[in-house]
């Protein structure tokens, strides 16, 4: 049954007359559902760590939409503060960590294949979910990419640019590579212990690998996703990956190759037409809907999602927005938003 399910025949190159459709974020906040357990866990990191929480997160947008796939309910920060970073989280803010901007920081971090006591709760939520899923709904599991992990790890918070990491890209290129050396570790452990747990598909979110300019974009984003892809088809063949360097604009073309994923996910800044032309030939590509769309609706929700779904309709497509889902979304307009994608 799990090779027939619609997502993973997509990953494997299948066109299929209607797309597989999934949704970033769609554990979250637009969700009255999700607020009352959220505030059950008592605060965010409470919940993402009580593995019976966090897969009832997981599994209310199945119950509620039919969703193909589902997708852990974690969060990317979780792998620093397995690695040895104090992690926090301030209301209306944000996360704050503390930061490593030298070798001295660098080095109180605890070994890569160390985490995995730390991170044991998020595996057991994998667990649940491999065992409470309907047969049709495939796993995702996820990691951030280690240059976004990165750009928190050095700022200590989300900052607009990522300067923070590019200052010390440009200026202590030992302590950020090593830093970037140990994130890469990492994630490899940790997406191969959730597909160990019952991951069908891992996906890796590079979400700001759009400030990356030049050679950089390659040696930083594309480069870090396509190391932890090899080694996991290696550990794992078989299991797909899905990447996601938001922000590439032109450079998706080509990523396929590049990083050895099975599948590119999209954000809104390209054109599905575009991407039918130059990213889809080489493979399957997730995305794009605008997430506005998702608090605006009404017609323009529904003209823009039969483009998207025409647009990729002559090869492999999963259907998702360009980025995540907003708190301030309507259900109902999910709820349209897949009626219109399944027709």
């Amino acid at each position: 049954m799990s090779s027939q399910k619609p997502i993973l025949r997509a990953l494997r190159g299948e066109t299929l007359p209607t797309p597989p459709i999934w949704m970033m974020r769609q554990a979250g906040r637009y969700l009255p559902e999700y607020r009352a357990t959220r505030q059950k866990a008592g605060d965010f990191l409470s919940l993402c760590y009580n593995s019976e929480l966090a897969a009832e997160v997981t599994l209310q947008p199945i119950r509620r939409y039919g969703f193909d796939a589902a997708i852990l309910f974690a969060d990317i920060l979780l792998v620093p503060q397995a690695l040895g970073a104090d992690l926090w989280f301030v209301t209306g803010e944000g996360p704050r960590l503390s930061t490593i901007t030298s070798q001295a920081e660098l080095d109180k971090l605890i070994p890569a294949d160390a985490i995995h006591d730390h991170l044991a709760p998020i595996y057991d939520t994998v667990g649940i979910l491999a065992k409470n899923l309907p047969k049709e709904t495939t796993l995702i599991g996820f990691a951030g990419a280690p240059w976004t992990v990165a750009t928190y790890m050095i700022a200590g918070q989300g900052t607009p640019d990522q300067a923070p990491a590019h200052k010390l890209k440009a200026e202590n290129r030992g302590v950020f590579d090593g830093l970037m050396e140990r994130i890469t570790d990492a994630t490899i452990h940790y997406l191969s212990a959730q597909i160990e747990a019952g991951a069908e598909v891992v996906k890796l979110f590079d979400s700001w690998a759009g400030s990356l300019e030049g050679p950089d974009f390659d040696t930083y984003s594309i480069a870090p996703m396509g190391r932890i892809t090899a080694a996991l088809k290696e550990r794992h063949p078989g299991v797909p990956v899905i990447a996601f360097p938001r922000g590439a604009g032109s450079r998706f073309e080509g990523a396929h190759a590049a990083i050895g994923a099975d599948c590119i996910a999209l954000d809104d800044g390209v054109s599905a037409e575009w991407a039918a032309a130059h990213v889809q030939k080489d493979g399957c590509v997730q995305g794009n809907l605008a997430s506005s769309h998702m608090v605006t609706g009404g017609d323009a929700l529904v003209s823009e999602t039969r483009r998207i779904v025409e647009a990729f309709g002559d090869g492999p497509h999963i259907f998702n927005l360009g980025h995540g889902i907003t708190p301030d979304a309507d259900p109902a307009n999910v709820q349209l938003m897949i009626d219109t994608v399944r027709g």
